[in-house]
């Protein structure tokens, strides 16, 4: 018989997702899932910003792609056929986003870390965190992101980019979106 130990190893089609990083489960989990495919057929493109549009689908996804109740579109820059156009919807009824201002919501406008732990925090109902730990120093408490990162840390979706630094204002690339993502769904 067979005897000894052998590693399974998954391969992606992508050339830029080193099964070393951190990002490499969570990727595998997003494709398998169809909550993100590649930026080509041989990239992820894990260091590229996360835009706005591809932040709300992916977590659309990540829940199911629930549809809105509602058809109510308050943006001008979200039209029918654009591929996050439910996805916005849904978003905009659970209170996960309201739109950079009251008509629009720049699906192009690049995501920062604080952004997209709010609409994980928010997709989860806004739970409780009461006395939770904020073990960064540039998360101030009366920063409108500060509960939603406290829930992130209870709940093992961040440990930060450091032990000490959530770096709020830091673009979201691809990679940690997704990472936030399969951290909240496991």
């Amino acid at each position: 018989g067979f005897s000894g130990s052998f590693e399974v190893t998954v391969v992606t089609d992508f050339e830029d997702v080193d099964p070393n990083e951190y990002y490499y489960t969570p990727v595998l989990w997003a494709l398998d899932n169809d909550i993100t495919s590649g930026t080509s057929d041989t990239e992820f493109s894990p260091k590229a910003p996360c835009k706005r549009s591809q932040a709300v689908t992916f977590l659309w996804r990540a829940a199911g792609e629930p549809r809105s109740t509602s058809k109510n579109n308050p943006f001008v820059d979200v039209k029918p056929g654009d591929y996050f156009y439910e996805a916005v919807l849904w978003a905009v009824e659970k209170g996960i986003t309201d739109g950079v201002d009251d008509t629009h919501f720049d699906p192009e406008g690049v995501c920062s870390r604080s952004h997209v732990v709010t609409f994980l925090y928010r997709a989860f109902g806004a739970p409780a965190v009461g006395n939770a730990a904020n073990p960064f120093q540039d998360v101030l408490a009366n920063k409108w992101y500060a509960e939603p990162v406290r829930w992130a840390v209870k709940e093992d979706i961040t440990d930060g980019v450091t032990d000490t630094e959530f770096r709020p204002d830091d673009t979201c690339n691809r990679a940690q979106v997704v990472t936030f993502l399969y951290r909240a769904y496991n």
